[in-house]
């Protein structure tokens, strides 16, 4: 569970996404930002999440959304995941961890009774002046983007 709070200044992050371009959070300033923490690419939950948001793209973008999905995967891997399902939106590979830990997603995790260490599934809503909006922590995965707009 992260620490940081709705009203706060979003941690700044820089990154690179599936094609090695760089992209970093004062590229959105004047955008609504809907940066979603997602474990692994091409596992069950999380293409359903990603194709959840890909389903209501222009949705979102209608609403003043721009959408980027972080996770530690490889840039490789995320321009795979992209092309498999037709995401429109860019992935930032962070395999360093930087901004998982930035955002405090990156922890000990519980799964069919063993723990270790990995991505909090988490989704931040950050506004046009770069300060968090909503945090869902219990992403319905099928359901995402009614999670994001009714918040």
């Amino acid at each position: 569970m992260t620490k940081l709070k709705t009203g706060e200044k979003a941690p700044d992050f820089k990154g690179v996404d599936q094609d090695g371009n760089p992209i970093s959070l004062n590229d959105f300033k004047g955008h609504k930002l809907v940066l979603y923490f997602y474990p692994k690419d091409s596992t069950p939950g999380c293409t359903s999440q990603a194709c959840n948001l890909r389903d209501n793209y222009d949705l979102l973008l209608e609403k003043g959304y721009k959408v980027v999905g972080v996770s530690a995967d490889s840039e490789k891997s995320h321009k795979k995941f992209i092309e498999k399902n037709h995401l429109p939106f860019p992935l930032i590979a962070d395999t360093g961890k930087e901004i998982l830990r930035a955002y405090e997603v990156w922890g000990m995790k519980k799964f069919m009774g063993r723990e270790f260490m990995g991505i909090k599934r988490t989704t931040f809503v950050i506004d046009e002046a770069g300060k968090i909006e909503e945090i869902i922590e219990k992403v319905q995965t099928k359901d995402h983007t009614s999670q994001i707009i009714s918040g």
